[in-house]
């Protein structure tokens, strides 16, 4: 049997089959499709026999080309770390504004991910090689001496734990935030405030213990580092960090609060007081940070500080865009920061009488 032959699928046509179709030359098709300086001297009749050509065709502009000799892609690159199995709210939040403000400007956004801000160097030379116009980096820990990034590039920043050289960076009243709901339990009759953080290394996580140390001075309430435990920014970290504290604790009291450096680690930290029993916020009472859409779905709804993360994705591409058209000009050197807001929901409660122990 005469084997079948495969049909090849159909190329799209090119400027050159205009031009033979329209019976003119290729540079006199590109000038009429392309807008050319030279299509003011190509007669009415040319030019319309060019464009039924075209759309004969289906001929389509290629827009990288055409970008390319604009030197615009009007493509922005973001860059953050995925790793681990948890869904990230966090990056889902400033993606959402990323996204609103790119379109608004008729930009289009890639997104580059790392396992590892270890492979940035390397990476970023890499990301950069023409496909971007700019670039927004999330949550970055590296220095200005551990990194040098792409000179040909303009880069903003959002919660960089450093500042970079020629880079704008975005960030929130991370300290003002705890000040303000610990504040706020301190009212309540909170006494024993224990606070689940991020990695110490993190610059966000020490303005939030500054903010949480300030409020009890304020208060009268000693400090009591034994109740500062450190973990990372995820349900899991949440999880085990409190299973540790319970298998150690012996006869210590129960918290009235824990209070949490990110929402997904309260949803670890209520996971595991429902597993020994306890009742949130009858029991123990639970706050976060970041106001994510995590925050808003859990039984009962978290009381957490609000990070305007999407404003401030929104704002990054403002910055970025502002600093692409005018790539001679120095940004500014001081960060963009945006306020902070307490967010009540009912997992904060006044302070149980008696408190529950478990055995």
């Amino acid at each position: 049997m005469a084997r079948l032959k495969k049909p090849h699928p159909r190329r799209a046509a090119t400027l050159a089959d205009v031009g033979r179709e329209a019976g003119v030359s290729t540079m006199a098709a590109s000038a009429v499709i392309n807008g050319g300086q030279t299509s003011s001297r190509i007669a009415e009749p040319t030019r319309r026999r060019i464009i039924a050509a075209a759309e004969r065709l289906g001929y389509r502009r290629n827009a990288a080309a055409h970008a390319l000799a604009n030197r615009r892609m009007n493509t922005i690159g973001v860059v953050s770390i995925f790793s681990g199995g948890g869904f990230n709210h966090y990056f889902l939040e400033i993606f959402n504004g990323i996204l609103v403000g790119a379109a608004q400007h008729e930009q289009n956004t890639t997104v580059f991910s790392l396992n590892d801000w270890n492979e940035v160097q390397s990476r970023l030379t890499q990301f950069c090689d023409g496909r971007i116009d700019g670039m927004i980096l999330i949550g970055t820990p590296f220095r200005p001496s551990d990194v040098a990034l792409p000179g040909h590039t303009p880069f903003v920043s959002i919660h960089a734990n450093h500042p970079l050289p020629g880079v704008r960076n975005i960030e929130s009243d991370e300290e003002r935030g705890a000040y303000e709901l610990i504040k706020h339990s301190l009212n309540l009759g909170h006494r024993r405030i224990m606070h689940v953080t991020g990695p110490h290394s993190d610059v966000g996580v020490r303005r939030r213990i500054r903010g949480y140390k300030r409020a009890l001075a304020d208060a009268g309430v000693a400090f009591d580092p034994a109740l500062v435990l450190p973990g990372q920014y995820n349900a899991e970290s949440g999880r085990e960090v409190l299973r540790a504290w319970f298998a150690t604790r012996k006869k210590h009291a129960l918290p009235h609060l824990i209070f949490c450096g990110s929402d997904a680690i309260a949803l670890g930290c209520m996971e595991v007081l429902t597993e020994r029993g306890l009742r949130v916020p009858e029991d123990v009472s639970v706050a976060g940070f970041d106001d994510t859409l995590a925050a808003r779905m859990t039984v009962p709804p978290l009381t957490t500080v609000r990070q305007p993360l999407r404003e401030m994705g929104r704002m990054a591409v403002e910055e970025l865009l502002a600093r692409i058209e005018n790539w001679e000009t120095k940004p500014a050197a001081k960060p963009v920061i945006f306020p902070t807001q307490v967010v009540l929901r009912s997992s904060l409660a006044t302070v149980p009488a008696p408190t529950k122990q478990t055995p």
